[in-house]
């Protein structure tokens, strides 16, 4: 394993320094970890946060500042953080107006995130919970009950976050991230697996003409192993999973304030439809390249276009990734005129710069 790191246990640690000695406009906390805006708190907004392990950057960390995330708890390699770090970054951010954490579907994650909002409502901290479930791929996995949660969480974050900064109030920062959960779909294939610094070795095994389609950013299986042909015949298999609007309910839980309890609630991810207007993420999951990303964009433009769906905005690069594996994922996101006004506004984080 050739890797730029000193020793496996200090890993996140100095990642973390590093990552404070080059962004002076953010606060990185090192016992526990934690990251915020180094304006925090901001008076009279509701404050966002997210995280999970580390090895998925620039989410979470690099996508903490005006316009998206004022906090971040990023755990160890594949390993959620732990509840401590998520209250004590709420504390940090609370500038009355309240806390959202937005939290991929993981059970460490989800476990974690639920006592933090517990002791966080017990000290009197006005707190609330979106969960993210985004991947088309597979029902329950290695580290899930139900679909993972994967990129739609950077979009979330982008649009949540200008929401915070445009002043909606808590409830309707809640009731925001849902309807982005719902409007929105994800699905990755891994080319070559990642390996992981504790492991020391790729954390599966592909032949050179075959691919993990549906892989989940831990590396977790998919829909199935295929071969690789090309890249018209994948993104149109890609596109065919996104596009399928099979009914998917699934009961979530979220946290009651006033009565200080979880509750559920069933819902529906919502269908895509000739006509509807969509941001597309086309991301890197750490090893592609950005040149074989817009190819990847070029075939979606060309399906989207085919199955009368509007591309109206589109992000691309490596923005949730994967350690160094070599794969993709697409998102598409159905939006209306009040999340394009969201996503144009200006954002200032160090992995996504506009209009500051």
């Amino acid at each position: 394993m050739k890797k730029l790191i000193n020793a496996v246990d200090a890993v996140v640690r100095e990642q973390l320094m590093g990552m404070a000695a080059a962004h002076p406009e953010l606060k990185v906390r090192i016992e526990p970890h934690y990251i915020t805006r180094a304006d925090s708190p901001v008076m009279g907004k509701v404050a966002l946060v997210s995280g999970g392990g580390s090895g998925h950057e620039p989410m979470h960390g690099g996508l903490v500042g005006k316009g998206m995330l004022d906090g971040a708890c990023p755990g160890e390699i594949f390993t959620s953080p732990t509840p401590d770090q998520m209250y004590e970054c709420g504390q940090a951010v609370d500038g009355g107006a309240g806390v959202l954490f937005l939290v991929k579907n993981y059970t460490g994650d989800v476990l974690n995130f639920e006592t933090a909002v517990e002791l966080l409502h017990g000290d009197g901290v006005k707190v609330g919970f979106s969960l993210i479930d985004d991947d088309v791929a597979v029902k329950d996995s290695l580290y899930t009950a139900g679909r993972r949660g994967v990129a739609t969480t950077v979009l979330c974050e982008k649009l949540v976050g200008a929401a915070a900064e445009a002043g909606y109030d808590l409830t309707r920062c809640e009731a925001l991230a849902r309807r982005i959960n719902n409007q929105s779909r994800t699905i990755g294939v891994a080319m070559h697996a990642c390996t992981v610094p504790a492991a020391g070795k790729p954390s599966f095994t592909l032949a050179d003409n075959e691919m993990e389609f549906g892989v989940g950013i831990h590396g977790e299986p998919g829909i199935e192993r295929r071969p690789f042909t090309d890249l018209n015949t994948l993104v149109d298999d890609m596109f065919s999973e996104l596009a399928d609007n099979t009914p998917y309910g699934r009961t979530l839980r979220h946290w009651d304030r006033a009565s200080g309890s979880w509750q559920e609630e069933h819902t529906f991810i919502e269908p895509l439809n000739a006509g509807d207007r969509v941001i597309a993420l086309v991301n890197s999951l750490g090893g592609t390249p950005i040149s074989e990303l817009y190819g990847v964009y070029g075939r979606l433009a060309t399906l989207c276009e085919e199955a009368g769906i509007h591309l109206v905005r589109n992000l691309i690069g490596p923005y949730c990734t994967s350690l160094d594996m070599t794969g993709i994922s697409i998102t598409l996101l159905k939006v209306d005129d009040e999340l394009m006004t969201l996503w144009d506004a200006p954002v200032h984080t160090p992995a996504l710069r506009r209009g500051c």
